[in-house]
């Protein structure tokens, strides 16, 4: 039996960490309902045979699993001081601010392997984990003790908040176990300020959320066209949303240090300039990319965004970055620049292309800016 895993990740900038015995998750129905709801949208991946089978039991990932660690990384949860530069500025969500926390998470329980192997003095056969791995992770992190899960579908880790990133790390060796007796009780009581905080409403209802209104969602997993009945209601995200934490009780203040590693690169990869980021080229956008998890999507995904969230803005000044965004390569840019140019109060007419979607998009905006306004109901 090997003692002292949580020390070992305490000395390697775990914030939290815990020892959970290898036997049968007690929410995979839950998971499998979930997805027959068609709740996942586009995420087909999720129901695919690796990942049911390994959110069903660990062993499908590591045969020769004992034991596993479950650990968290502490993310920055303030926001940067703004200049006065008057400057359109868009949103990303914290954990995409800095270096990508795939890469800062696989090296730390890497590292983790490596001492847990040093402290037994044995090999040890391991198998790190990210947020990308089949697991139900934050189940296997409320079992550890580390936080419960919150309305939102959060964990929260009390003197964390829900800004914390999660990882495990399935070993062949027998570990000392640390996790409680029983999971921590959820403590959010009657407040529902996740819930009806959401800009798109896609809770379904507490614990239940519908991926495909998300904006986490819309703006990172969804390929395609976003929703025109959402664009208005993303505001400036331009990669993730953090609003349901942003309203949490458990995440007000400064809360424990935050992970060096995973702190926001500059100003321009916490709150960018959208008209800046509009204008970079292929190759700039993709040194501004580089190791953060903003490389996870594709540039036209990016600038169908940012396009998106200059439309939000609501500020003519916009403009002339929505018109350069007019003339993408790509059609998916170039659609979501028509809707944002006609919510701006461009002038559609006389806008062509030979794409569907597009000349779609120019066809509904021509609508809309020509479209009377409504007269209200007698008394």
């Amino acid at each position: 039996m090997i003692s002292g895993v949580p020390e070992l990740a305490r000395g390697l900038g775990f914030a939290r960490s815990a020892v959970v015995p290898v036997e049968p998750p007690r929410r995979h129905e839950l998971y499998a309902a979930w997805l027959a709801e068609g709740r996942a949208g586009e995420m087909a991946y999720l129901a695919s045979p690796e990942h049911v089978a390994g959110r069903a039991d660990l062993r499908s990932l590591l045969a020769t699993a004992r034991s596993l660690v479950v650990v968290a990384l502490a993310l920055d949860r303030t926001d940067p001081v703004v200049p006065p530069d008057r400057l359109l500025r868009g949103r990303i969500a914290r954990y995409a601010r800095g270096d990508d926390y795939h890469l800062v998470m696989r090296d730390r329980l890497v590292a983790l392997a490596d001492a847990i192997a040093r402290h037994a003095g044995v090999p040890v056969a391991s198998r790190p984990c990210v947020d990308s791995a089949p697991v139900l992770e934050r189940e296997w992190a409320e079992r550890g003790g580390l936080g419960f899960v919150a309305k939102n579908t959060m964990l929260i880790a009390p003197g964390l908040g829900s800004h914390v990133m999660l990882g495990e790390l399935l070993v062949d060796a027998e570990l000392a176990v640390s996790a409680p007796a029983a999971p921590p009780r959820p403590r959010c009581g009657g407040c529902r300020a996740c819930l009806d905080a959401c800009p798109t409403g896609a809770f379904a209802d507490a614990y239940v959320l519908d991926a495909r209104r998300c904006i986490s969602y819309l703006t990172i997993e969804h390929a395609g066209p976003i929703p025109r009945e959402l664009r208005p209601l993303i505001g400036t995200w331009v990669f993730g949303c953090d609003v349901c934490q942003d309203v949490c009780p458990f995440n007000a203040g400064g809360g424990e240090p935050a992970d060096p590693a995973l702190a926001p690169r500059s100003l321009e990869h916490a709150l960018p300039d959208l008209v800046a980021l509009a204008a970079r080229n292929t190759n700039q956008l993709r040194r501004y990319v580089k190791r953060t998890a903003l490389r996870r999507i594709p540039r036209a995904s990016l600038l169908r965004n940012v396009a998106v969230a200059l439309g939000n803005t609501g500020s003519p000044d916009a403009l002339p970055a929505v018109r350069g965004l007019l003339a993408d390569r790509d059609p998916l840019v170039r659609g979501h620049a028509v809707w944002a140019l006609a919510r701006l109060g461009g002038n559609v007419a006389g806008l062509t292309d030979d794409d569907p979607f597009v000349a779609e998009e120019i066809t509904a905006a021509a609508a809309r800016t020509s479209s009377p306004p409504r007269t209200p109901p007698a008394p």
